[in-house]
């Protein structure tokens, strides 16, 4: 049944590519222009509609550009905040004004002086950020990869594992924003999630894949994720987290709550390290908690069951009224980092631009 809808919305997939193809072709013969800045720009996007991981691939550029002496910046445009226009993330923004990821960038970085800013429009993003933030030396753009206003210094494109671009199609038929082509603008190409152990056989399969669309030299990397323990939440005033409680071991029953679109790669980690997942409350992407989604898990909830989420969540529940709604509840979220495959990690940091020297 999927297949006969699939094929039935072709026709208005390959509308909406030639859309996409024909705007493209503007940018690349010039009668559209791209903005240069006088810092280098990253981008870290996909072809897909959500869920590759571009957040934790964004957190480990911007951490290992300080780590090589940059003073890095993140731009993003801030999906489904209250707010428009350009705006530099402070301690009086919350999810509901800059977007979760923004906001969850704030809380990993705002302390080591990385700048956080979020708009629309990328070009007048950057131009804030280096109006308010003359040290910038190298702005991470967070999904700009069709937002083609701005000329990105290194292209990363991200595609998972499970559901890569090129078995994918366009909007509506499938989940891609552009055609399988567009993967000949990255610089490098990061397959994400992948196992950990993937064997260099079915590495070098998906290689001959990529390159059916890619430059014939970009980079084909893959990475996986490596989940920390789990971090306890506090219902407090402040949202400030608390000590980490004792947490039954593994093979204890626990409740699940996420709002990202692909939540498949942590329910794997945790029935792998012996939970039982006895309620998986699973909403969309960015999904604003409300109180009664709270309530509602209280009913699948028994004493001494604890409740994992993800770090992206967290910064949709620490509304006040929905904070007020979970207060009781432990509440855990499950930190997330990227590790690459083999010398993957080596490969990108040879991509990255060289931190000015006045900056080191």
């Amino acid at each position: 049944m999927a297949r006969m809808w699939t094929i039935f919305l072709l026709p208005f997939s390959w509308l909406y590519a030639g859309v996409m193809g024909i705007r493209n072709w503007l940018y690349e013969v010039g009668w559209k222009t791209s903005e240069s800045f006088a810092v280098p720009l990253l981008d870290v996007g996909n072809l897909r509609v959500g869920g590759t991981g571009k957040t934790p691939h964004v957190v480990w550029l911007v951490e290992e550009l300080r780590r090589q002496g940059h003073r890095p910046a993140i731009l993003s445009r801030g999906y489904g905040r209250l707010t428009h226009g350009p705006r530099v993330v402070g301690p009086s923004d919350s999810a509901a004004t800059v977007g979760d990821e923004p906001w969850q960038y704030f809380q990993e970085f705002a302390a080591r002086q990385v700048p956080i800013a979020v708009a629309e429009k990328r070009r007048l993003g950057v131009r804030l950020l280096l109006e308010q933030q003359p040290e910038t030396t190298v702005v991470v753009l967070d999904d700009a990869f069709q937002h083609r206003a701005v000329r990105p210094t290194l292209n990363v494109l991200l595609t998972e594992w499970a559901q890569p671009f090129y078995q994918d199609h366009v909007l509506p038929a499938g989940r891609l924003r552009e055609s399988r082509h567009g993967a000949r603008r990255a610089d490098v190409i990061i397959m994400t999630k992948c196992p950990p152990g993937l064997s260099a056989a079915a590495q070098a399969l998906v290689l001959q894949r990529v390159r059916q669309y890619s430059r014939p030299h970009a980079p084909v990397l893959f990475s996986s994720y490596a989940y920390g323990q789990p971090v306890a939440m506090s219902a407090d005033a402040a949202g400030t987290p608390a000590a980490l409680r004792p947490l039954p071991v593994s093979g204890h029953s626990v409740l699940l709550l996420t709002g990202i679109a692909q939540p498949g790669p942590l329910r794997e980690n945790l029935e792998k390290q012996g939970y039982a997942i006895e309620h998986h409350a699973a909403f969309p992407d960015h999904h604003a908690f409300q109180p009664q989604d709270l309530t509602r898990l209280r009913g699948h909830w028994q004493p001494d069951w604890p409740i994992f989420t993800t770090e992206k969540d967290a910064t949709r529940l620490q509304a006040p009224l929905v904070r007020a709604a979970w207060a009781g509840l432990p509440l855990y979220t499950i930190p997330v980092r990227v590790a690459f495959l083999g010398a993957g990690g080596a490969a990108l940091r040879g991509l990255l631009p060289p931190a000015p020297a006045a900056a080191s």
